[in-house]
């Protein structure tokens, strides 16, 4: 009884600092991801106020925040339209492994960490982060813009690259023999294919056995639903995430719409408790050792993902803002790189603080990277067309003397 109430008290605490700290974001025009970064930190192990009796129960509650988060993802678009930006997009989830995985691999093997190190932190680096951005999409109210669906595919792409890079890893850190990892990697392989045949094949089926006219058994059912296929596709090696995805594209038309509209405060709470999970499990005394190639890192992959959503945008044909913000918006990184970092504790236990101080940092910029690349951007845009007509003025009295002449 006595642990019952602390926990109470301890989950009242934390959702109504949450509830503060999203309500002062919004005033001030900011996104609350990193306030509830912080909340995470005050709260965690080494923090100002750490928890005892709600730990367990918030680490289920950030599961289902990246669950819920990755479902209303996928209900805003269709299997069809899935299939389609994945044929179209997959030369930028080409350039995206390129350019972000390289500079986490090099740091390793600069650190002297080895090879297997380096396969690891190259997936802390190459992978955004798809609960934050799905979050940041939502605040910035972007869901709709022509860049979105780009930024999308990417995230897709990485997804579902998932679920063949994780068995690999697992596999090495395991020293698994080559048929064991192969096998590994086929269920995962083929449990991404079959639920992805399923929701092209049979979308609309499913979509009509979820339906409801009480709003009460829709949320149930298309939750329910979510749970189970995310777990099952955990169980089968394949991200819990990409699972939940899935189950967004499966459904369709009116049964979207009115399933989304039931699960965004659902979604919302939940979230806000993944992004708190986060900080809870950072001791802030572990991150100085590692500040300096973390910031090297953050500093480097900042840009080449933001190089890589500019590139993925201008293909698409999106306009000059919009691949500005496309850039800005696959800086964060967060719930895969945690996850990769958390694998190799036993082979390389070094990456743990540096993969934390280096998603911290970027968690932190993505947002304001989504926000401000784009405005910065035109800001120097102006300037430079500025400069230009005063070269003009300056040159035009030494062509006119020279006409003259």
């Amino acid at each position: 009884m006595h642990n019952t109430a602390a926990m109470l008290i301890e989950l009242g605490a934390i959702i109504l600092v949450l509830g503060l700290l999203g309500r002062f974001a919004g005033r001030v025009g900011f996104s609350p991801i990193p306030l509830y970064l912080l909340a995470g930190l005050a709260f965690g192990h080494g923090g100002i106020l750490p928890l005892q009796a709600s730990e367990e129960f918030v680490a289920t509650g950030a599961e289902i925040g990246v669950i819920l988060l990755l479902l209303l993802l996928g209900l805003e678009y269709s299997a069809s339209e899935l299939v389609a930006t994945l044929k179209t997009q997959y030369p930028s989830g080409a350039v995206d492994f390129v350019l972000n995985a390289a500079p986490g691999a090099a740091m390793a093997l600069l650190l002297g960490w080895g090879p297997i190190a380096a396969v690891a932190l190259a997936g802390v680096t190459w992978i955004s982060s798809s609960g934050v951005i799905a979050k940041v999409l939502g605040d910035l109210r972007r869901l709709g813009n022509r860049e979105t669906p780009v930024v999308l595919g990417v995230l897709v792409l990485e997804d579902l690259s998932m679920a063949v890079y994780l068995p690999i890893l697992t596999a090495l850190l395991a020293g698994v023999s080559l048929a064991g990892g192969a096998v590994t990697l086929l269920i995962a392989l083929g449990t991404v294919g079959g639920v992805l045949y399923v929701a092209l094949r049979h979308g609309r089926l499913i979509s009509r056995a979820v339906s409801s006219d009480s709003a009460e058994m829709l949320l149930l059912v298309v939750f329910g639903l979510t749970l189970l296929v995310a777990g099952i596709a955990q169980q089968l090696q394949v991200s819990a995430a990409v699972g939940a995805f899935l189950v967004g594209i499966a459904l369709s038309g009116e049964v979207a719409e009115g399933a989304g509209n039931l699960l965004m405060p659902l979604r919302d709470l939940f979230a806000a408790v993944f992004f708190v999970f986060f900080g809870l499990h950072t001791n802030p005394a572990d991150i100085p050792p590692v500040l300096v190639p973390a910031l090297a890192l953050a500093v480097v992959t900042t840009l080449t993902k933001i190089a890589t959503g500019y590139w993925a945008a201008r293909r698409a044909g999106i306009s000059s803002k919009g691949r500005w913000r496309a850039g800005g918006t696959l800086v964060a990184r967060g719930e895969f790189s945690i996850v990769i970092a958390g694998l190799t504790v036993g082979v390389e236990p070094r990456i743990g603080p540096l993969a934390t101080a280096y998603v911290l940092i970027l968690v932190v910029l993505g947002p304001l990277a989504a926000r401000w690349t784009e405005p910065l951007a035109r800001r120097l845009s102006r300037r430079r067309a500025r400069e230009l007509p005063d070269t003009t003025t300056a040159a035009e009295p030494t062509e006119v003397a020279h006409a003259n002449g």
